[in-house]
């Protein structure tokens, strides 16, 4: 039997690093090494001598290290319908664009994916996720062009298999041929975790059992789906607690509140994560503590779509795992979570804790490890520590845009979206310099406004 070939090392040295361990230990000047796909060490000055097989050597003065960022809610299909209705509310603005995201097909996917996918990773996020839900007759492959497009951008991904079963003849919000049969959505989804969910701790691709929202699905999809999950024991996700419609909704069809209706259903638990959770009361957000709920706090979109302000502070006190999502870009036209730090941290402040809402450090810690709570990663990401997976950013501090900020953590979250100078997954590295590695940036540009207009045209015609 041959012997296993030694490991191939990085060295990073002279950076600021902040690691987000539970501890908040950082280091002024420090070094990071990385064999294989793992951290090796960490730690203050110098890396220590005589390391062997050392492919490459980084001076990394003059950046901060942090974790990567992880995005824990996104709909990548939208990147190909950003800049529309952007005066609605939530309700309205689904309205609006339901008839054409009915249209979509594996090439817009695809597209679409490549596009809010380099968006992220450009931006610092080595772990993203995709909710997708909406799934017409005969559109094609799109679960697997999803993954196919984070697996060729090298991104830890994990697929949000969404469904949506309640269409508009009964009482629902999408067309009646762009939702699946409850059936055929738990069976579609069953298939897509058996095909491509990969449990190990340095896995590249996972799968969540995903059912929409309330306004889309029926109550036994809701049921079915929590007891798939577990029954294959994967995670669940799904939006919850997004606007003032939706309580009223709930009350309305189920006589109860969002969050009595998810625990009713078995859709509350260490295993389920659920996006926005705008408007909670202490009950539910005692409810989310009690089960150890995830939540996806979206800031960007929540403003856009004048949602409201999520009671972030009062979720991290009862003990609630919170972590940072983009949302689709259709909400949030930039798609970057970089940005999502600073907006978490300003429209949080504009609550009913102010200025104690929350800190840069609370912050940086909601966009990474936080998020890989809300994903069950929290083992393996969000943090730099030794025997955790590679996954890390360095950002450029001293540019125009953060030189005059002392600190390094105020100023990536306080100051203009910094720089990456390098990104990291799994020991790869992904982007240099703000330009990604893996794909072709300008070319997807190209693709993405071409089946932008193609998908409109096809909508305007229907």
């Amino acid at each position: 039997m041959a012997a296993p070939s030694a490991a191939q090392r990085i060295v990073i040295e002279n950076a600021a690093i902040a690691t987000v361990d539970a501890n908040d230990t950082e280091y002024a000047t420090g070094y990071l090494v990385v064999a294989d796909n793992k951290i090796e060490s960490i730690g203050a000055g110098k890396a220590p001598e005589g390391l062997e097989n050392v492919v490459r050597r980084i001076d990394a003065t003059g950046h901060l290290i942090t974790p990567g960022l992880v995005n824990t809610h996104h709909h990548f299909y939208q990147w190909i319908t950003r800049g529309l209705a952007t005066d609605h509310n939530l309700f309205n603005w689904l309205v609006a664009l339901y008839p054409t995201w009915a249209r979509i097909d594996e090439q817009m996917v695809r597209v679409a994916a490549q596009g809010s996918l380099a968006m992220m990773a450009r931006g610092g996020v080595t772990a993203a996720m995709d909710h997708h839900y909406v799934y017409p007759q005969g559109s094609g492959d799109l679960s697997g062009a999803i993954i196919g497009a984070a697996s060729d951008m090298g991104v830890r991904f994990t697929l949000a298999r969404g469904s949506m079963d309640r269409s508009q003849k009964d009482g629902g919000l999408p067309p009646d041929f762009a939702v699946e049969t409850t059936e055929g959505a738990l069976a579609a989804t069953e298939e897509t975790v058996r095909k491509f969910h990969d449990a190990s701790f340095d896995s590249m691709t996972q799968v969540a059992v995903a059912p929409c929202s309330p306004f889309s699905i029926s109550t036994e999809l809701l049921r079915e789906g929590a007891a798939l999950g577990r029954r294959l024991g994967v995670r669940m996700h799904t939006h919850g607690s997004e606007t003032v419609e939706e309580e009223k909704f709930c009350h309305e069809l189920f006589g109860m509140g969002p969050t009595d209706y998810f625990e009713s259903t078995g859709f509350l638990g260490e295993d389920v994560w659920m996006a926005h959770c705008v408007h909670m009361n202490d009950s539910d957000i005692a409810a989310f503590a009690r089960t150890k709920t995830g939540v996806a706090h979206c800031p960007s979109s929540n403003a856009r779509l004048a949602a409201g302000i999520a009671r972030v502070p009062d979720m991290l006190k009862a003990g609630v795992p919170v972590g940072l999502g983009v949302d689709g870009t259709a909400s949030n036209e930039s798609g970057e979570l970089h940005t999502e730090l600073r907006n978490a941290l300003l429209i949080n402040r504009l609550g009913a804790h102010r200025e104690a809402a929350l800190n840069a450090r609370q912050a940086l810690r909601l966009g990474t490890y936080g998020g890989a709570q809300v994903l069950g990663r929290a083992d393996s990401i969000g943090s730099l520590e030794a025997g955790k997976l590679a996954d890390f950013v360095l950002w450029k501090v001293d540019g125009l845009g953060h030189s005059s900020i002392a600190d390094p953590v105020t100023a990536i979250v306080f100051g203009a979206a910094a720089p990456v100078t390098a990104s990291f997954v799994n020991g790869r590295q992904i982007v240099e310099n703000n330009r990604l590695l893996t794909a072709d940036e300008d070319r997807i540009a190209r693709d993405a406004r071409t089946e932008a207009q193609r998908l409109a045209r096809i909508a305007a015609q229907a």
